[in-house]
């Protein structure tokens, strides 16, 4: 052994200077040496656990204690749905009042489409309220609820009357202010109870569609205007963009639960 070998051995608990480094390198004991030393080093410190922090858990679990104590038992899904019901109900009464000050039933159609179609608007709005809301093991399938929509929309254009009683610019934008004016109170409630679950878009496009629906049913029975275009951008496309405002909103706004 060389006496530079003897200083790498001296100097195996710290860094080798340059030229000891060098030496090393070259050196086949001390390349061995080196080795060796590195497979017998003692593994790196772990850090210090982080310390629980006593006076926050000691918080949580009163105000847990404090919420169960005034809640024991969930709130039945079934009456969000009745609020949920009540209020689209609410709003299209207003809304009737409000928008048929020259008359409730202006729809030139053939009172059968009119009914039939205001028949299938109910059920659209009623099921996609209970989509929202009700608990299930798993998601409703994408396709229920999008083949739902497209079949109201279909309706909708199916049993127009064709006739086209107003200026179709301003036609069209008076009824698209007034969906999205009668959709605000619907979506927002909407909104909040479907905080009280997991975010699942397919849940927000079925409250969507059903809070929106409210305003669409109140211009179909109302709407003297039947041409397919109008009817395209100032009921239909409108009532879309409305429900997909409600998924973006939705997947924005933080859940009180991560339930189902």
């Amino acid at each position: 052994m060389t006496p530079e070998c003897e200083r790498v051995l001296d100097c195996l608990d710290g860094p080798l200077p340059p030229e000891l480094a060098s030496h090393a390198a070259g050196c086949e004991d001390c390349r061995a040496l080196l080795d060796g030393f590195q497979v017998l080093a003692p593994p790196a410190a772990r850090p210090p656990p982080v310390p629980i922090n006593e006076a926050k858990l000691e918080q949580t679990r009163r105000q847990s204690l404090t919420e169960l104590a005034a809640q024991p038992l969930p709130t039945p899904w079934w009456k969000e749905v009745a609020v949920l019901l009540a209020t689209y109900l609410g709003v299209g009464v207003v809304g009737l009042l409000v928008v048929g000050r020259n008359g409730l039933l202006l729809n030139s159609a053939s009172p059968l489409t009119v009914a039939l179609v205001a028949l299938l608007i109910v059920v659209g709005v009623g099921g996609g309220a209970m989509v929202a809301l009700a608990p299930r093991q798993r998601t409703w399938p994408f396709t229920l609820v999008a083949g739902g929509a497209l079949l109201l929309a279909l309706a909708q254009l199916t049993g127009r009357s064709g006739v086209q009683v107003r200026p179709f610019l301003a036609g069209t934008l008076g009824c698209l202010g007034a969906e999205v004016a009668l959709s605000v109170v619907p979506l927002a409630l909407a909104l909040v109870l479907l905080c009280r679950s997991a975010f699942q878009p397919v849940r927000a496009l079925a409250a969507g569609l059903s809070a929106a629906g409210v305003s669409l049913l109140v211009l179909h029975v109302h709407c003297p205007d039947g041409s397919a275009g109008h009817l395209l951008l100032g009921h239909v496309l409108p009532w879309f963009a409305l429900a997909g405002v409600a998924v973006l909103i939705r997947s924005r706004l933080p859940s009180r639960s991560y339930a189902p």
